[in-house]
């Protein structure tokens, strides 16, 4: 083997995978966004794909980015997303599972991602995973550093119907080992009257189906919750905007329970 043949193998981008908002906001809520965007690399193409396939639910979370945009503005919260589709890499899964870069999603094949070379797939890894998570590391640490609390919300949306079945809920609060967050979120949905709330569904947390939660969350011994809002909802700026609001009011009433229960135990 030659020193040329050893060469770990790159992949060129034409945007850094990670976009930021309010890094310095004052909120203890940390928003992540695996799925924000769907760019990607001019190296790859399009995967095979045509737009049509590259603008739906197996590319991206449909609607997530303006909702987490204006959750952040009004928070005044700390937003890292993710630019790049989850179909070059999916930066809410281990990285050595199969569905990190499937080659079949939904009833979809991804022509682009059959076949992938481990030096391919790692290449991947290394261009958008891992600085992505890297920053959401360096994050949590600089904040625990300067004993700013800090509570975890991954923001995701879901599409409306999966293989054909239809899915009923309007949003859920996802979690694995730590449902202090997401039961409290749970009890004032639902006292909202007009939703159909989701306990861990459409999807549940683990360790083998999602990253974020269990290794910035639940590894950190950060209180988190996923959120799963479902994107028919959310599909144009009008719902992004209710969506948002909602979630801030939500939220605010969750600071000021969370202040209280530390005040109690002071």
């Amino acid at each position: 083997m030659t020193a040329l043949d050893a060469q770990p193998v790159t992949i060129a981008l034409h945007e850094p995978p990670v976009l930021e908002r309010n890094v310095s906001g004052a909120s203890p809520f940390l928003l992540t966004c695996d799925h924000y965007g769907r760019l990607i690399p001019d190296a790859l193409g399009n995967l095979g794909l045509p737009e049509s396939e590259l603008a739906r639910h197996i590319a991206w979370d449909i609607g997530i980015a303006g909702v987490a945009e204006r959750i952040s503005a009004a928070l005044d919260a700390h937003l890292i997303a993710q630019r790049y589709s989850r179909l070059v890499i999916d930066c809410n899964r281990p990285p050595d599972v199969a569905s990190s870069s499937p080659a079949l999603s939904e009833a979809t094949v991804i022509p682009g991602n059959e076949d992938i070379s481990p030096a391919d797939a790692a290449a991947r890894r290394r261009a958008i995973f891992e600085p992505y998570h890297r920053r959401i590391a360096e994050t949590i640490d600089a904040r625990l550093a300067q004993g700013r609390p800090t509570v975890l919300v991954s923001l995701h949306s879901f599409t409306p119907v999966y293989a054909g079945v239809a899915r009923p809920w309007h949003i859920g609060t996802l979690y694995h080992r730590s449902p202090v967050l997401p039961h409290l979120l749970l009890s004032l949905l639902r006292a909202e009257g007009d939703l159909i709330v989701g306990d861990n569904e459409p999807y549940a947390v683990s360790d083998i189906t999602d990253y974020t939660i269990p290794v910035h969350g639940e590894a950190r011994g950060l209180m988190n919750t996923g959120i799963e809002i479902r994107q028919d909802l959310i599909a144009d700026e009008t719902g992004q905007a209710q969506w948002a609001k909602r979630l801030t009011r939500l939220f605010r009433e969750i600071e000021a329970t969370l202040i209280a229960l530390q005040s109690s135990y002071a």
